[in-house]
């Protein structure tokens, strides 16, 4: 950092500043994570320097006897992890990766089906507000309202009314096993090509503790982080030929330029990483840890969408606490807490001022947490709520956060100087 201190002193103070606050904070976002001083350093390298437009041994600019090797690398590495013939390492994020995929098999005005946004879906699931809403005809599917589940009846009733063309299975905020055989054969009924998005769960599926995709969906995308522990990216793969043509080709040249080359290298890092017993063993604390948080929210009078939880991923819905999800949300993080306010299925409020939270178990995993600390931060997080319904909640934030802080002291954060 002696460097970056010298050259502009308030980015390397805000940078220290960002390191203790995830230091001393309980990640809750299910979204979040460390990544260890290994993914860290190769992000930080020259290989930013570098463009390589095209593929390995296919290129635009000279000069990539290294980056071939490199991403070469990652995308084996992600074969054998996942179990698949094919897979592209370049798209910049989730997004990209998944409006690829539109690219790859859909024209203008097609018809797409995938999960709407209020239920647990992705923006780039057909949404409304999203490019993919827009330039797309949108079938959305939900759950039901007894079970907070995805119903498959309906799904299947949808899509042969709709005739889709692609349909999308994952989302954000789906705290239940995604039932991949089900989908698949509701495509093939209908001839539509299904995209699986694990992008939340590909650390699980890595680690066995989430079914896999492979030799159901017929194109899995993916971001490299959350539960997968690497750098901020994605990947598409597949095990079909054409469809890798088709893929490959839009994201480059159809979607992006020249690929991140850091990125690509701490992919490469990360995916080495998840392939050890280590990494596996994680993955299934993950969800015993996720399990442990939701049963004793329950037992604490929290309402969970559907019962709990199969995943990294709890969804609350605050309705019968009398607090809503952002000022939840906040008073949590000035408590040491961090978690995000989220809509959940149904939800009479607007989605920026939301009935719900949505927590998971992927950063305090990584620091070795367990279930016993899952108890813990969820008393804090009852005793946060319940004084914030009181509208006496700034004694009880003040407490929490220095129990907090102590906690996070005894579970130093993989990465982090």
């Amino acid at each position: 950092m002696s460097s970056l201190a010298n050259v502009d002193p308030e980015i390397a103070e805000l940078i220290k500043a960002e390191e203790r606050r995830q230091a001393d904070t309980v990640k809750l976002i299910p979204s979040e994570n460390y990544v260890s001083r290994a993914v860290l350093e190769a992000t930080g390298t020259v290989l930013t320097n570098k463009y390589s437009e095209g593929y390995a041994g296919k290129r635009y600019y000279e000069g990539q006897q290294v980056i071939d090797q490199i991403e070469t690398l990652a995308i084996e590495r992600a074969k054998a992890l996942f179990g698949v013939t094919h897979a592209n390492v370049q798209p910049y994020s989730g997004s990209p990766a998944n409006l690829a995929i539109y690219m790859a098999f859909l024209n203008p005005g097609d018809t797409v089906m995938g999960m709407g946004l209020p239920f647990g879906g992705h923006l780039t699931h057909g949404w409304s507000v999203s490019a993919t809403g827009k330039w797309f005809t949108p079938v959305r599917y939900g759950v039901r309202r007894d079970t907070g589940r995805i119903d498959m009846d309906e799904v299947r009733a949808l899509a042969l009314e709709h005739r889709p063309k692609l349909i999308f299975c994952g989302g954000t905020a789906i705290p239940r096993t995604i039932d991949f055989p089900a989908f698949a054969e509701i495509a093939r009924e209908v001839g539509a090509v299904l995209a699986a998005d694990i992008a939340h769960i590909a650390g699980l599926v890595a680690g066995g503790a989430h079914p896999s995709p492979v030799g159901h969906a017929d194109v899995i995308s993916t971001t490299t982080h959350k539960t997968l522990r690497g750098p901020r990216g994605a990947m598409l793969m597949t095990s079909d030929d054409e469809h890798a043509k088709a893929l490959n080709k839009a994201v480059f040249p159809g979607l992006q330029g020249g690929p991140h080359n850091h990125t690509t290298a701490a992919i490469a890092v990360a995916l080495r990483e998840a392939s050890t017993d280590d990494f596996r063993a994680y993955a299934q604390q993950v969800v015993r840890n996720a399990k442990a948080l939701a049963e004793e929210l329950a037992a604490r009078g929290f309402e969970l969408v559907s019962g709990g939880t199969d995943n990294h991923l709890v969804l609350i819905d605050l309705t019968s606490k009398g607090v809503a999800g952002k000022p939840a949300a906040q008073a949590l993080d000035r408590a040491g807490l961090e978690t995000n306010y989220n809509t959940v299925p149904f939800d009479p409020r607007k989605p920026f001022d939301p009935s719900g939270l949505r927590i998971g178990t992927p950063s305090v995993t990584s620091r070795g947490m367990g279930e016993a600390e899952m108890r813990q931060i969820a008393a804090w997080m009852d005793e946060v709520v319940t004084a914030l319904a009181k509208d006496d909640a700034e004694e009880v934030i003040t407490r929490v956060h220095g129990e907090v802080s102590e906690l996070t002291g005894r579970f130093p954060a993989p990465g982090l100087s």
